[in-house]
């Protein structure tokens, strides 16, 4: 025999046929492989199912034991084979307590007598899932290589219970979560991070029932929720807080992959209606997000608009394919060399995509008439049947809701007689509007206000908008010939723009600022810039007031932002006193 016959083509499961016509004592078993040991039959390897494979982990008191018997309970009640083994770990927050379920995905009834064998712990790369009650914890399994970026999911707490390590530091010696989380979805192929510890604490139930409940609602394994249910329910004192927070999780969960999949149809919807040719001439690192901006842009306007956001989409790109590359041994720098190529042209794409559907009064009115919005107030409050349901809509707007809607000139007439009534000391004017929208009239109303879209484009607000967005879009582009982590940077930016009012227009001003003044070379070398500008975003997305930006400024030696008048209100002193003062 050849010594590649004895290599085993992949993986496989091992069964036993049992012969019950012997007495106990002397029952023998007869081995049936399914382990193929020549490169010929791997094919017909491939078509036995493998057993499904989870590592818990979990601290001590959480309930990581009871989990396990949970599934394995859960599993022999719907019918399948399973096995649950554990690991303990060790006091005083210095590890976890492992515990390695594993279960065969076709029912016992149709395997014919046979019983499939398991393992008794993990193995490297071969993990279905990780669920872990602590986001360190599933780091450390991540950095042993227990999980699979092809294989693996990983449900993970976001919550952190701080090991012996960082207690005990004269600092602070807390690791950083965002670096955790990074290492965690760079090692898996889908992951669902949610607040264990905040889910199980709003139940007043204990971490065990939260992860069972994430473990059902991402349909991992083939149980209804009904068998989860059933075996929890019987699980004697708690089980009422216990269901709680199954359900709590459960619903979180299930939630997220309904958004993903509902991401991923409007990503094959979009494609199929745009064609793939028109995708593809860009890099596949961002061909999922462009395809969620065309159709967000397309939906929120025309074609048209759609239209020019690939446009826009096309110049970045060429300039992001003819960026050059600098060496820097600064090492605040951005390392070109490990940026993932494309990087720029999705960033671009997200940031883009959710400037150009800016939120106007004409955005609101259409999202709140949508059924889909109806359904799920309906399911909020959860209404039963005969029960009447009332909504009523608030709307307070104001000159720049109504400006936005008109021509410039118009539109500049508004705004000036608005400020001299804030110059005058009066309130600026504003419109309140309570809406039924339950009601026919309601409703037309709201349509009415919704199909009024078509007059953006003579308005003030989409003038100044587009100018906005050319402005950045210029210097992302000018800044990626030159080098692309300063293209890339710029490119950040974007996510200063957010919110609606005076945060959108504070966001606005800001990321006008850096761009003029931290992005022009006169500032300084590549490297100065590119650090000036990271530095710049940070601190303008800490707090809303500008302060933590102005600082950075001012040590960066950038120009201070300009100060906003603000109109000053004299108000009458109340003949109504309430005694001397104090």
């Amino acid at each position: 025999m050849s010594a590649s016959s004895l290599r085993c083509a992949q993986p496989c499961c091992v069964f036993y046929n049992q012969h019950d016509d012997e007495p106990n004592q002397y029952r023998k078993y007869r081995k049936v492989s399914l382990m193929h040991n020549t490169t010929d039959e791997t094919s017909a390897a491939s078509a036995v199912p493998q057993p499904l494979s989870v590592l818990i982990g979990a601290l001590g008191g959480e309930g990581g034991g009871v989990l396990s018997e949970w599934l394995t309970a859960i599993a022999r009640h719907a019918g399948y084979a399973a096995q649950s083994t554990s690991i303990p770990g060790v006091a005083q927050r210095t590890g976890a307590t492992t515990y390695f379920f594993e279960m065969y995905p076709v029912p016992m009834s149709q395997l014919g007598g046979r019983h499939p064998v398991f393992s008794l712990n993990p193995i490297p790369g071969r993990l279905d899932a990780l669920v872990s009650s602590e986001l360190l914890e599933t780091a450390r399994a991540v950095s042993n290589g227990l999980p699979s970026s092809e294989r693996t999911l990983i449900i993970t707490s976001s919550s952190r219970t701080l090991t012996n390590a960082e207690r005990s530091h004269l600092g602070d010696g807390r690791l950083d979560d965002a670096a955790l989380l990074a290492i965690v979805q760079s090692a898996c192929r889908a992951h669902h991070v949610l607040d264990m510890q905040r889910i199980a604490r709003d139940n007043v139930t204990v971490v065990s029932a939260v992860m069972l409940g994430a473990i059902a609602g991402s349909g991992l394994l083939p149980f209804s929720k009904e068998d989860y249910i059933a075996i929890v329910r019987d699980s004697g004192r708690g089980a009422q807080a216990s269901l709680a927070g199954f359900e709590a999780a459960w619903q979180w969960v299930s939630e997220g992959r309904q958004q993903a999949a509902f991401a991923k149809q409007l990503v094959d919807d979009t494609v199929a209606a745009s064609g793939p040719s028109v995708l593809n001439e860009f890099p596949v690192a961002a061909r999922d997000l462009l395809a969620l901006g065309l159709a967000r842009v397309t939906e929120y306007q025309d074609a048209a608009y759609g239209s020019l956001y690939l446009e826009r989409m096309r110049q970045v790109c060429d300039a992001e394919a003819s960026a050059s590359t600098s060496i820097s041994s600064n090492a605040e720098a951005v390392v070109d060399a490990d940026m993932e190529e494309g990087i720029i042209t999705r960033d671009v794409a997200r940031w883009l995509a959710l400037w150009m559907a800016y939120d106007d009064i004409v955005r609101v009115a259409d999202l709140k008439s949508r059924a889909a919005r109806s359904q799920r107030v309906r399911n909020e409050v959860r209404v039963a049947a005969g029960d009447v349901l009332k909504t009523y809509e608030y709307f307070k707007p104001g000159v720049p809701e109504i400006a936005a809607l008109l021509p410039v000139p118009l539109a500049e007439r508004l705004k000036d007689m608005n400020r001299q009534r804030l110059a005058e000391g009066r309130a600026a004017w504003e419109m309140p509007v309570k809406l039924a929208s339950h009601t026919i009239v309601g409703t037309l109303l709201l349509r009415l206000l919704a199909g009024m879209k078509h007059l953006r484009r003579w308005g003030s607000r989409y003038a100044e908008e587009q100018a906005l967005i050319d402005a950045w879009l210029t210097a992302v582009k000018e800044g990626a010939r030159e080098d692309r982590s300063l293209g890339f940077e710029i490119a950040q930016c974007g996510r200063l723009i957010k919110g609606y009012g005076s945060t959108n227009e504070r966001g606005r001003d800001n990321l006008l600022h850096v761009i003029r003044h931290l992005a022009s070379p006169p500032f300084g070398s590549v490297s100065e810039r590119t650090i000036a500008i990271r530095r710049a975003r940070e601190a303008a997305l800490a707090d809303d007031a500008g302060m933590a930006l102005d600082k950075t400024l001012n040590e960066l030696g950038a120009p201070p932002r300009a100060i906003k008048a603000q109109p000053i209100r004299w108000m009458p002193r109340s003949r109504i006193t309430t005694g001397p003062a104090k």
